[in-house]
């Protein structure tokens, strides 16, 4: 937004000339908008002409002749917000005692116009030298004006600009959260047996993809409702049909499995005749 010394800084830095109190309240307004961060591209008869508002021009010009009709004051700027460039149009049209400034980006049907009408007399010093600043009167009320009536409106998010936003905020609430094959990470505490436990198997195939680490390493707890690679071995848990609900080869005689069960099968040391090859 436009601060008072920002406005006058650029008023005094052009040095304009001024004919009548219209044209020191217009050529505020106009510094105001160079002050908020737009660029002048049109002003004076070029601005009013269909060209400039068909296809607005993006090359910054001067001021020259931006006070060259009587009746009215027109400037043509462009800014880039939210990653696209606008083009705003501002007339001036002085009526009695006042300047009534209107306001519209022009292209694209983006809104309504704004509106704010001005009291010259209020504002102007009524006091022509050298020292700009003598010149405005209650030049910081003028500017928050400027700035609540005009230039804070245009530079509100444009109704086409907030529906995108939206509708790319909704396709990320849409898109799940495993994309492939990865570590998921545990939800929730998850609490550490005591003693010696067995890693976890994966399901079947999986650790062909994501290998597990070696035995005793990893604590957790050891599902036998799945198996690992896509290899399996004569003691695999994936085997079913054994005998007395043992796991084995099917139809065929049962798979003992070493005693003692409390450890992982790599580290239980060699049991009975029947185990030992």
């Amino acid at each position: 937004m436009a601060t008072a010394d920002s406005v006058l800084a650029l008023i005094r830095a052009y040095r304009p000339s001024f004919r009548n109190p219209h044209d020191k309240i217009a050529f505020a307004v106009h510094a105001s908008f160079l002050a908020s961060g737009y660029v002048l591209t049109a002003t004076g008869p070029p601005a009013f002409s269909d060209t400039a508002l068909s296809s607005p021009s993006t090359d910054e010009v001067g001021m020259e002749g931006w006070n060259a009709t009587d009746d009215a004051y027109a400037f043509l700027y462009r800014k880039e917000e939210f990653g696209a460039k606008k083009s705003v149009l501002v007339k001036c049209l002085p009526m009695g005692d006042k300047l009534i400034v209107d306001a519209l980006v022009v292209g694209g049907g983006e809104g309504k116009p704004v509106h704010l009408e001005i009291d010259v007399n209020k504002y102007d010093g009524g006091r022509e030298n050298t020292d700009y600043s003598d010149m405005y009167n209650n030049c910081g009320e003028l500017v928050s004006r400027l700035n609540s009536g005009i230039l804070g409106k245009l530079d509100e998010p444009s109704a086409s600009y907030s529906s995108s936003r939206e509708k790319a905020r909704e396709q990320l609430e849409d898109k799940p959260d495993d994309q492939g094959v990865g570590f998921i990470e545990p939800r929730g505490f998850q609490p550490y047996p005591s003693g010696l436990v067995d890693p976890p198997v994966p399901p079947f195939g999986e650790s062909d993809l994501v290998p597990g680490v070696g035995a005793g390493i990893f604590p957790g707890t050891r599902h036998n409702d799945g198996g690992g690679g896509m290899l399996l071995g004569p003691n695999d848990p994936r085997w079913f049909g054994g005998v007395d609900g043992r796991p084995g080869f099917p139809g065929g005689a049962p798979d003992p499995r070493r005693p003692g069960g409390s450890t992982h099968p790599d580290l239980e040391p060699f049991g009975s005749d029947y185990d030992f090859i």
